[in-house]
């Protein structure tokens, strides 16, 4: 991390010849109104996992915002403005990569590479190329609870590695990672369209490919409509997205999406829900809602406190028939010194289907976001 923050810092000094570094960021800013920032977090976790018959406690990065570095340089370009965004994961030993048969930690890949992003911007709207967020990436995850830090819909990210264990002790059900999906959109190599904003409502469309992995020549493509705005003290947002991977002509392809409000008084309530439509020989059609209610208040003198607890409901991940449910708890509290989030969550998963019956599983996660 040390040579990466010395290269950035280079880099920003060749660029912004008479900037000056802002007070609490690594950020450098110009004469010609351009600005250089290095940025990242460090994200550990306590994990422990019960399958019903063992558990595990680990510590791991957290899947849930892995820890990363990376670069944002934006300059003005005559009525518009240029933009660059480099990122990538550290590659620490990841909750993903955990499972009751041990771990098969892969260090750094350039599956971490998380973006290397160009755009242009104006009154026109936001053109991008380059590996970066597809439309319906974060389509199912729109938050505005401050719990939603550690609590959200994706519930897999400290277990999804984890075998789900039957009554009579084999490990023979799926992984959680295949039972338990928002179908949230990703990053590819792609380019894409954001119009700009109409009394907040946007929308964009964009076609990529998994520039990342030679085993994946699909091609993607998504367009999306979201939503933003403040009701005198009442914040609500929301998104809605269809994505398709193409394969070959055999398609697959998704509807989701995800409402939240924030209330003056602190609570919130979030949802979201998304249906898939696989046309490959075999293949189930999955479908799932997710529901929680959020509060958060600044009890402590040293930051805001979020608690909440949500649930999910799914069926058809991993087999046709198949049914997956959870609920989990959790609380996160801001560190306003140290700008870090300290988080603690509980969560189970009830799963069944026609092949056996299952033991419950439940995870437990400790952990601290620090940002920089």
């Amino acid at each position: 991390m040390r040579h990466l923050l010395s290269l950035s810092a280079a880099a920003a000094a060749g660029l912004c010849v008479a900037g000056q570094p802002a007070s609490a960021e690594l950020k450098y800013s110009g004469n010609s109104g351009g600005s250089v920032e290095i940025y990242g977090h460090l994200n550990p976790a306590i994990i422990s996992v019960d399958d019903g018959q063992q558990s595990e406690t680990n510590v791991l990065d957290n899947d849930l915002s892995r820890s990363r570095v990376g670069l944002r340089l934006m300059q003005p370009f005559g009525s518009n403005t240029f933009g660059f965004r480099f990122e990538t994961g550290l590659g620490f030993p990841n909750s993903t990569e955990v499972n009751q048969f041990g771990s098969n930690y892969s260090g750094w890949t350039r599956a971490d590479l998380r973006h290397v992003d160009f755009w242009l911007e104006g009154s026109w709207g936001k053109f991008s190329a380059g590996q970066g967020s597809m439309v319906a990436d974060g389509a199912a995850e729109t938050d505005l609870s401050y719990v939603g830090t550690a609590l959200y819909s994706y519930t897999a990210d400290a277990n999804a590695g984890f075998l789900i264990r039957d009554t009579a002790g084999a490990l023979s059900g799926p992984a959680v990672a295949s039972a338990y999906d928002n179908l949230d959109g990703s990053r590819r190599g792609r380019i894409r369209y954001d119009t700009p904003d109409f009394n907040g409502f946007s929308a964009g469309v964009a076609w990529g490919k998994n520039v990342l992995s030679s085993a994946d020549d699909a091609d993607y493509y998504d367009i999306g409509l979201f939503y933003g705005q403040d009701y005198g003290s009442t914040a609500f947002s929301a998104s809605l997205a269809y994505q398709v991977r193409d394969n070959a002509g055999a398609e697959r392809s998704d509807v989701l999406g995800a409402a939240s409000v924030l209330l003056d008084n602190g609570l919130s309530f979030t949802v979201a829900g998304g249906t898939r439509d696989d046309d490959a020989a075999g293949a189930s059609d999955p479908s799932y809602y997710y529901a929680k209610i959020g509060y958060e208040d600044q009890w402590f003198n040293w930051g805001k406190t979020g608690v909440g607890v949500h649930y999910y409901d799914g069926e058809d991940f991993n087999v046709t028939g198949s049914s997956a449910k959870g609920w989990g708890i959790g609380a996160v509290q801001k560190v306003e010194n140290l700008n870090t989030d300290i988080y603690l969550t509980y969560q189970m998963y009830e799963y069944e289907d026609a092949a056996a019956t299952y033991q419950d599983l439940t995870t437990w996660v400790l952990g601290a976001r620090w940002k920089f």
